[in-house]
């Protein structure tokens, strides 16, 4: 089926991943299936709101024509409005109306906004019992889903965990590169086993840019997923449940 058909079908949803690494766009059919392919940018170094929208806007200029616009974003999100950027510098960023902003600047369209964690774990849930989404990239991220419903954000990340050492201290990409890929892997395994303990998750996915960095055995009930789903799992934002 051609990309034109699949629109007509449907609304067209721009999906946008903010990482603290890169900017990926994409554009989604009704089904939640790329209708182009992933576009990706280096994230500007500590983006200033504005800075972040203009970086957004050049992004998705290549892509085809969409509807609507869900957006991941790394830190708590709320009525569609950033609380925290724990990557970027929370002050600036507190209350800052994101959605609102840029669907001002792509025409006026309407917009969703979510944690990026959040958007992944839509993306690749079945919706059955509680499961637990980590991220494994410039920090944590963290999604918890029970039945398929998304449960009230937690940001573990920011919570003292090890000694002194928050989650992001722990086990993020510098602490991946000043302690070794060796016991980095460790640390996943402590951390996994913690939130075990902590929740007692049915099935724990997970994703995030180092997630390829493993090098471990997984239990049968942690899976590591496609980062894609930060994408499309922006679909799900639209639905009654999701959205």
């Amino acid at each position: 089926m051609s990309a034109a058909r699949s629109r007509r079908r449907g609304p067209a949803t721009l999906a946008i991943d903010v990482g603290g690494s890169g900017l990926k766009a994409s554009v989604l059919g009704p089904d939640g299936a790329m209708l182009s392919s992933r576009v990706r940018v280096d994230t500007p170094d500590a983006p200033s709101p504005d800075e972040l929208v203009d970086a957004l806007v050049a992004l998705v200029l290549p892509l085809p024509s969409f509807d609507r616009i869900s957006i991941g974003f790394p830190g708590v999100v709320r009525d569609n409005r950033v609380l925290t950027a724990p990557h970027f510098g929370n002050q600036a960023w507190k209350h800052f109306p994101l959605a609102e902003r840029l669907g001002q600047r792509l025409g006026d369209k309407p917009v969703r906004l979510l944690n990026d964690a959040e958007v992944q774990g839509y993306g690749v849930i079945a919706g059955q019992g509680l499961e637990l989404v980590l991220t494994l990239g410039t920090g944590l991220g963290s999604a918890l889903f029970r039945d398929g419903e998304l449960m009230p954000h937690m940001e573990f990340a920011q919570f003292p965990a090890f000694g002194k050492k928050t989650m992001n201290r722990y086990v993020g990409k510098a602490a991946r590169h000043k302690v070794g890929g060796k016991k980095w892997n460790h640390r996943v395994e402590k951390t996994i086993e913690a939130f075990r303990t902590l929740l007692q998750f049915d099935r724990l996915y997970l994703g995030g840019g180092n997630a390829k960095k493993l090098d471990i055995d997984l239990p049968p009930d942690v899976l590591i997923v496609s980062n894609e789903a930060g994408l499309t799992g922006g679909i799900r934002l639209w639905d009654e449940r999701g959205g």
